[in-house]
């Protein structure tokens, strides 16, 4: 079950980097504050939209039954703050770029950190009686989602996230032995 929270985490993280890389990238633009913060807002509720979606997807993915909606809507309910806290301190981030220093840049990350890691204890806390609450074909979907966040049981894309072939690996990674033998 730990591992399900990690991975849960690092979901979390992932979408955190992604908003992250996007305050970057609106940033670099060295636009005016108020283009800024119009590209703080969209970003924030693309970034909301995403958890809705996660919502959605982990919905139907653990086949939630009537019985378990309440603890659910706790979870979803979780989801749906952490997404908006993390979407606010993205969009702080982003229209104090031109004021902010290098120790104010290395405080608001710690910031965003602490506030990313408190969440996740709220998410444990949340999802702990929704999973106790699962049928043991339901566990194990949770496990085999919150395991492999990008894919869902058997393989099946995260709708907003496509299966990515694994990189081949280089010619110059051959075994020891196959390269000794090459070399003569």
């Amino acid at each position: 079950m730990k591992k399900a929270f990690v991975i849960l985490a690092a979901t979390l993280t992932m979408s955190a980097a992604f908003a992250q890389g996007a305050v970057a990238q609106t940033a670099a633009a060295s636009t005016p504050v108020a283009a800024a913060a119009s590209s703080a807002d969209v970003r924030a509720a693309q970034h909301q939209q995403r958890v809705e979606e996660r919502i959605a997807y982990l919905h139907s993915s653990l086949k939630i039954t009537a019985d378990q909606e309440p603890q659910w809507k706790t979870f979803a309910d979780v989801m749906r703050s952490n997404g908006q806290t993390m979407a606010d301190l993205y969009k702080q981030r982003v229209e104090g770029e031109a004021q902010r220093n290098a120790l104010d840049d290395m405080k608001q990350y710690a910031q965003i950190t602490q506030a990313h890691a408190d969440d996740m204890q709220k998410l444990v806390t949340a999802f702990e009686p929704l999973y106790t609450s699962f049928s043991p074909e339901q566990k194990k979907l949770a496990d085999t989602t919150f395991r492999h966040p990008d894919h869902g049981p058997k393989g099946a894309a995260h709708p907003k996230h496509k299966l990515k072939p694994k990189a081949k690996a280089p010619a110059a990674a051959a075994s020891a032995p196959e390269a000794a033998s090459a070399a003569q």
